[in-house]
């Protein structure tokens, strides 16, 4: 169920992947308003009020989301970084494009930036998905039944360190590491990218599903924008680390949401991989 909220209603601008649908129905005796994202995927809100807006229509969004009585609002899914011909933008959008340009310079945290606080100036409060629904970010622990050994804990640690550099550069969320050895970072080819460059690495670097070796670590950078930029995995993500011959996963407490927690969690334990969650640094 989803948490208390301290709003009338909420909108929730949805883009791909099974996160914004898991939090729809979650929220559904709440009645929430969907602004479907042009160009990522079907349309799978059967029974819930929606629209559908190019990313670029920040004028038109906003009139949706005013004209259907939301005071807060919710980004959940991804959207990939679009060719500016297919923006669709309107007058709004149009005004909005030097601030987004000139904050492109300093990555893509500062450009989430730029969108929030134009829905937050036209009087709408912007809220994390974790916040909206707090079981989507698991705490601390162990959620699998197989869990890592002493080796997969040295990876463990140098996977989320070498993800936190990564983040302090602004580069992305995610590295693996194998005996010691990191095998890969996150950039803009995204977690699926990274850890399908993994199986194309020579078979003595890595693991194998029946010989698993490697642990991927997602963490948020430093600073980056919570509310709507979060690490995520779901079972794509699994698909690919047993693809990859990986012995597990590991994220940080409040910092991650996993979508379809249950599933993802049955599939690691049919696989023989590890979740772990560890506390986040202070």
């Amino acid at each position: 169920m989803p948490d208390q909220a301290k709003w009338t209603r909420l909108g929730l601008i949805a883009g791909g992947g099974d996160l914004p649908v898991e939090i729809a129905h979650a929220m559904a005796g709440m009645n929430p308003f969907i602004v479907r994202v042009k160009g990522f995927g079907t349309d799978p809100f059967e029974g819930f009020e929606s629209v559908e807006k190019s990313i670029g229509q920040i004028g038109g969004i906003l009139k949706a989301l005013k004209n259907a009585g939301c005071d807060a609002l919710c980004f959940a899914g991804y959207v990939k970084r679009p060719d500016i011909k297919d923006l669709q933008m309107d007058a709004r959008g149009l005004v909005l494009v030097p601030k987004a340009l000139a904050a492109g310079r300093k990555g893509d945290d500062a450009i989430l930036r730029v969108v929030i606080d134009e829905f937050e100036q036209a009087g709408l409060t912007v809220i994390g998905a974790n916040d909206v629904l707090k079981s989507l970010a698991p705490a601390a622990g162990q959620l699998t039944v197989t869990g890592p050994n002493e080796n997969d804990r040295a990876d463990i640690a140098k996977a989320l360190l070498t993800a936190r550099h990564m983040g302090e550069l602004d580069i992305g969320q995610a590295a693996v590491v194998a005996h010691g050895v990191v095998l890969a970072v996150e950039a803009q080819e995204g977690t699926n990218g990274m850890l399908d460059r993994i199986t194309d690495l020579p078979a003595h670097l890595r693991g194998a599903p029946d010989k698993r070796l490697g642990v991927l670590a997602k963490t948020p950078k430093p600073i980056q924008e919570r509310r709507i930029d979060l690490p995520t995995i779901g079972l794509e993500t699994v698909t690919r680390c047993d693809r990859a011959g990986l012995a597990g996963i590991a994220l940080e407490a409040g910092s991650a949401l996993i979508v379809n927690r249950e599933a993802v969690i049955a599939a690691l334990d049919a696989a023989g991989m590890f979740l772990v969650v560890e506390d986040a640094q202070p």
